[in-house]
């Protein structure tokens, strides 16, 4: 009776698969992308967030999302506070741009709420038309990079210096771990062991322990208790929302998780056999829709947009094709909550190597940009530098689409150029000259 309960619900067979399949493809989704339960928190942290609070929100979204995922979009496709986000909310919006982290929770809400409008609406179709693929590559380039720098700073290989950034003190202890945390992550990636990640995090951690860079939490590791998030639910801070600035900062909130989520989940579904002769892929929308609703939870309980993440494709890769696995990747992280007091202790100097590595495979997907056209050459590269060296991942979005739509209008190929394109260009030049 269980297994038919399961079958209607999942359509196993239909999906050639079978519960032991969908359980070891949701096993191996949950090992490959559980660094963010370290990563994400400690990001959140650093914008004046309390880091337990944070790490329990971080999983509270992550569980929900990923069971509504199952549940209602029945995709082997997980969910979880993206990780460029988080640098974006945690070294931008509450660095620079000057913004409380209460006030970046309610940007990250509503952003939730237009991309669900979008969702629903010919906007969203109209402005995932418009952009170029060149330059939905570039941002994930581009936001590798950022991601990158900000593990480089985490760690003090990277500080701040009168000429802009240089390099740190690298025989300072926390430097050495972390440079020698990320050597052996790329050595197990590329000796292609499985959760390379999380076993780095891990061992880095434990170095970091046995040589006095932080120190495991006093009291029990585990925690018999719920999940505590009451410092950051329901935080969220509105009365700066009708500002010029945070609805920039909702407009790149909703423009990386579109394209984020675009990019993603049409790779997922190209490498799960989702995608229909017809070139749709199956429950599209209903995806969507999930990742807005999660967004909006992450507002409320006190982290950052929720995405698609691409380890997703190592459960796939293990045979998961439904729902089924990414509820099972759900129930896991569930599990977790009771190890958050443990997590809250891990030293940054061994989420730094993680950071950086994530960059690299993010920036692994310039190959696939026409350098060779070089009004995609030069929009595509202003993009990729623009995101770490302003420190602003909206302002590499903006250098890169108005160069684009400049670069088309000046070389007589403004007919490439689609309305909201040009629309969006706009709107950049604008808050370029407003700022």
């Amino acid at each position: 009776m269980k297994h038919f309960s399961l079958e209607s619900l999942f359509g196993l067979k239909a999906s050639e698969t079978t519960v032991k399949q969908e359980v070891l493809g949701g096993l191996t989704t949950f090992v490959a992308m559980s660094y963010l339960i370290f990563v994400v928190p400690a990001m959140l942290a650093d914008a004046g967030m309390n880091r337990e609070a944070a790490t329990a929100a971080t999983i509270l979204v992550t569980v929900s999302a990923c069971a509504l995922m199952g549940l209602y979009a029945n995709l082997p496709i997980a969910i979880g506070p993206g990780l460029g986000i988080s640098a974006y909310f945690a070294y931008y919006i509450c660095g620079p741009a000057g913004y409380t982290w209460q006030a970046g929770l309610a940007a990250v809400f509503i952003s939730g709420v237009v991309f669900f409008i979008l969702t629903v609406t010919r906007i969203r179709q109209l402005i995932i038309e418009a952009i170029p693929p060149d330059l939905k590559t570039a941002t994930s380039a581009g936001i590798g990079c950022f991601i990158a720098l900000v593990g480089m700073k985490n760690c003090g290989l990277i500080v701040s210096s009168a000429s802009g950034l240089s390099l740190g003190d690298v025989t300072q202890p926390s430097v050495v771990l972390a440079a020698a945390g990320f050597f052996a992550t790329a050595a197990m990636m590329i000796r292609k062991m499985s959760a390379s990640i999380i076993l780095g995090i891990l061992l880095t951690a434990a170095a970091g322990f046995a040589c006095g860079i932080g120190s495991l939490p006093k009291g029990n590791f585990v925690s018999s208790d719920l999940p505590d998030v009451s410092q950051t639910f329901l935080a969220l801070d509105f009365t700066q929302a009708l500002e010029h600035g945070l609805l920039t900062i909702v407009f790149t909130l909703t423009v990386v998780d579109l394209f984020d989520n675009i990019g993603s989940l049409i790779s997922l579904s190209r490498k799960a056999n989702l995608v229909r002769p017809d070139g749709t892929i199956k429950n599209l929308d209903r995806a969507f829709v999930t990742d807005s609703f999660g967004t909006m939870f992450s507002g409320i309980v006190g982290t950052t947009t929720a995405v698609q993440y691409l380890e997703s494709a190592t459960g796939i890769a293990a045979g998961a094709r439904t729902g089924l696995s990414t509820l099972v990747t759900a129930l896991l992280f569930a599990g977790s909550a009771f190890f958050i007091p443990l997590v809250s202790s891990v030293p940054a100097a061994a989420t730094a190597p993680a950071l950086i590595m994530v960059g690299v495979l993010m920036m692994q997907e310039v190959v696939h940009i026409r350098f060779s056209d070089l009004r995609i050459a030069v929009s595509a590269f202003l993009m990729i530098l623009g995101m770490p060296v302003t420190f602003n991942i909206a302002t590499g979005f903006g250098l890169g689409f108005v160069a684009y739509v400049l670069l088309s209008l000046v070389s007589g190929r403004q007919n490439e150029v689609k309305p909201a394109m040009l629309v969006i260009a706009l709107a950049f030049m604008v808050n370029f000259v407003l700022r």
